[in-house]
């Protein structure tokens, strides 16, 4: 199925940008790793395969952007289990804030998504069980005037790819490839699994 390292870096590309556009692709909702090993789940947005770049939304506030801004590198995994592939890419993270990058996401996105940048800041204490939106906002589209204080709580995660590790898992027998970016180019190698 996957005879050689091209064939491998087509399989790459296709699945980063499918998982960003299809939300019902199982690639959709990555594990992110900061440096300080914290992990969680994010939306990717879209993947630039000119750049090799990685790109969420985040919020100024949450702990990762501090652990982002403090050291850069990153891993992202991603796994489809029907197709019984995993991808693990390293790079380095970059938070955009006051940029045209952030400026479109931020304009491509609804209300309804826009609204989760008014609340609490991720983390916030709270007495009880909380979603952080202010109440008037819960299950509530805001206007965009209501939401120009959001904006400066919204911010981009890209994160620039700098090393792949490429998994299938077969019943036949695994098959593994890694690539490593060399300048603009990729260096890509077979390696056991």
């Amino acid at each position: 199925m996957f005879e050689s390292l091209e064939k491998v870096q087509i399989d790459l590309v296709e699945r980063l940008a499918g998982a960003a556009k299809d939300r019902k692709s199982p690639m959709h909702v990555p594990t992110v790793v900061t440096s300080d090993v914290d992990a969680r789940i994010m939306v990717l947005r879209a993947f630039d395969s000119a750049a090799w770049t990685l790109r969420f939304h985040t919020d100024t506030r949450a702990p990762k952007v501090a652990a982002i801004r403090r050291d850069p590198r990153m891993a992202v995994l991603l796994y489809d289990q029907r197709a019984k592939v995993q991808i693990r890419v390293r790079g380095q993270g970059r938070i955009l804030c006051g940029d045209p990058i952030v400026d479109a996401a931020w304009a491509a996105s609804d209300n309804f998504a826009r609204r989760c940048y008014l609340g609490d800041g991720p983390g916030t204490p709270s007495d009880t069980p909380t979603s952080g939106l202010p109440p008037e906002f819960e299950g509530v589209e805001p206007t965009d005037a209501q939401l120009v204080p959001a904006r400066a709580n919204f911010a981009v995660l890209l994160v620039e790819i700098e090393e792949i590790d490429w998994f299938y898992l077969a019943h036949t027998g695994h098959v593994r490839a890694r690539f490593e970016r060399d300048g603009g180019a990729w260096q890509g190698s077979w390696v056991s699994p």
